[in-house]
């Protein structure tokens, strides 16, 4: 069963803010209207492979939204990523019988500011590591919008890859390898001086790749591995305040010169770096 990456989440506190800052890194953003259950608002940034970041941010309290953070303990950053199946209640069977269970299909809708409703369902995974599932029932192109709102100043064309933080990359494969079906090529590893474990999982042109420390704690005698800014101590860091989902997005470009590391203040502590894909 075919799934495509959908887009990225990342919540915000102050939604004009981050679209200021989006476009002060060279991104359209759209803004994309209130969510029919009037907790959330959001803007989208587009992109020519299909996909897309949707910004949110909320309105109001909202203790049973999956992506509700209360008293803003961990702050603004990525919290899911979703996949765009051709059916989610066909997508949700399957996976089921596989042995991962998701909930759903959950109608959900937006209002978008020029007043169209859009419609679509989704599945939600019970594990964390997992993406969920965004289906359209009115057409994607009312969600995210084609043509040269997709074509940004900074040179990016698509999401080269995904990093997703886990605490078992062995038993996420597992799941993974549920969802998107048996035959799934994975590649696993260890990375050697990072103290990091990883497994890459195709997922049509776009890579995702699953890490975990390796060791549960750092050793006390290897600094290295509890050092800012060193790979398993990021790890680590992210599982403890954030838990297991979005680590880091790679975003593809033709030029070279466009090729950098973007600023957290301005991606709202967003790990994201634009790469030379020729």
């Amino acid at each position: 069963m075919s799934l495509s990456l959908d887009h990225i989440v990342i919540r915000v506190k102050y939604l004009e803010q981050t679209i200021a800052d989006f476009e002060t890194l060279g991104f359209i953003v759209q803004r994309g209207g209130t969510h029919a259950d009037g907790a959330t608002h959001n803007a989208l940034i587009g992109l020519a492979d299909g996909s897309y970041f949707e910004l949110i941010a909320f309105l109001k309290d909202a203790p049973q939204h999956r992506w509700w953070d209360a008293n803003d303990r961990t702050g603004d950053g990525f919290v899911d990523f979703a996949l765009l199946p051709h059916s989610v209640a066909a997508t949700i069977e399957a996976a089921q019988e596989r042995g991962v269970r998701y909930e759903g299909p959950i109608d959900g809708g937006r209002l978008r500011p020029d007043g169209a409703r859009l419609a679509w369902q989704i599945g939600k995974p019970l594990s964390p590591d997992l993406p969920f599932l965004c289906g359209d029932l009115t057409p994607r192109d009312l969600r995210v919008a084609p043509g040269d709102v997709r074509i940004h100043r900074n040179g990016v064309s698509g999401v080269s890859s995904l990093s997703v933080a886990v605490r078992d990359v062995r038993a996420s494969v597992a799941r993974y390898r549920a969802l998107l079906g048996e035959t799934l090529a994975v590649q696993e590893g260890h990375l050697a001086g990072y103290d990091v474990t990883f497994a890459t999982l195709p997922l049509g042109n776009t890579t995702i790749t699953l890490l975990a420390p390796a060791r549960g704690e750092a050793s006390a005698d290897n600094h290295a591995s509890s050092s800012p800014g060193n790979l398993a101590h990021d790890l680590r860091e992210h599982l403890a305040q954030r838990g297991e989902g979005v680590f880091g997005v790679t975003l593809s470009t033709r030029s070279e010169s466009f090729a950098r590391a973007l600023p957290l203040a301005l991606t709202h502590r967003a790990r994201i770096e634009i790469v030379s894909r020729k």
